[in-house]
């Protein structure tokens, strides 16, 4: 396999993908060099020679339906081989209690987790831009959605790219294998800023991100609660009273 001249794969699923992808690419090298082979052999077969006249032919038939079935036949053959791929990172979501909501917007990422409460939306979000954080070896779901225009987040590392779409949340999810920082750029052209919309993802051990977690999450949403106030306490009653002469 040609693993060199692709990014490094740190995602569960990323194995599936780049089989699928290596078999389009073979097959695709094989057509492009019998057909280069085919057209310089029928330059210099077919070239201009003295005394020979050019001939008009209608076409060849069978030739014709070789050429139609066989190409058909591939992407039959090649669409059944993604089914399991696409089913299993498309089509099911695993169990997983790590959830973030992504909104693209121009020309930034806005990750936002939840508070304590588990829910978004509420007063305990915390919201970060253009830097997400998960650990590793745990499957990670984000619910991305688009502000303004269509976005595209995409993380080759991850093996993993979805559009983002106005009006619209898509759940997704990946689960990263290898601690380390990997890169978000857009890869869909969304305006003059497109060039630097951007963001990070941060991959943590599983010490780190909850170490990072108690540092950036839980210390937030505390410092956004609330502050009870205590009732101020009653002054005793009075019971003493005149006494009776």
């Amino acid at each position: 396999m040609l693993n060199w001249w692709l990014p490094e794969n740190v995602s569960t699923y990323g194995e599936e993908i780049d089989w699928l992808f290596h078999l389009i690419y073979y097959i695709t090298g094989a057509v492009f060099i019998i057909v280069t082979v085919a057209f310089l052999s029928f330059i210099v077969i077919y070239r201009d020679r003295p005394g020979r006249r050019a001939r008009y032919t209608h076409g060849n038939t069978p030739l014709e339906i070789v050429w139609t079935v066989v190409p058909a036949l591939i992407l039959v053959v090649l669409t059944f081989l993604s089914v399991p791929a696409w089913s299993k990172i498309k089509m099911t979501m695993p169990q997983t209690d790590f959830v973030v909501q992504v909104t693209g917007k121009q020309f930034n990422w806005q990750v936002t987790y939840p508070g304590p409460d588990g829910q978004f939306g509420t007063a305990d979000d915390k919201t970060f831009l253009d830097e997400m954080h998960v650990p590793v070896g745990k499957p990670i779901r984000i619910n991305l959605k688009s502000q303004d225009v269509i976005h595209s987040f995409f993380v080759p590392q991850f093996r993993f790219k979805q559009d983002a779409v106005p009006g619209r949340e898509i759940p997704q999810w990946f689960e990263v294998t290898k601690p380390g920082q990997y890169e978000v750029p857009c890869a869909e052209l969304c305006g003059f800023g497109h060039s630097g919309m951007r963001a990070w993802i941060y991959a943590h051990s599983a010490e780190d991100y909850t170490k990072w977690a108690a540092e950036n999450l839980r210390a937030g949403a505390a410092a956004a609660a609330p502050e009870t106030k205590q009732e101020p306490e009653k002054p005793a009653a009075k019971t003493g009273g005149r006494a009776k002469q």
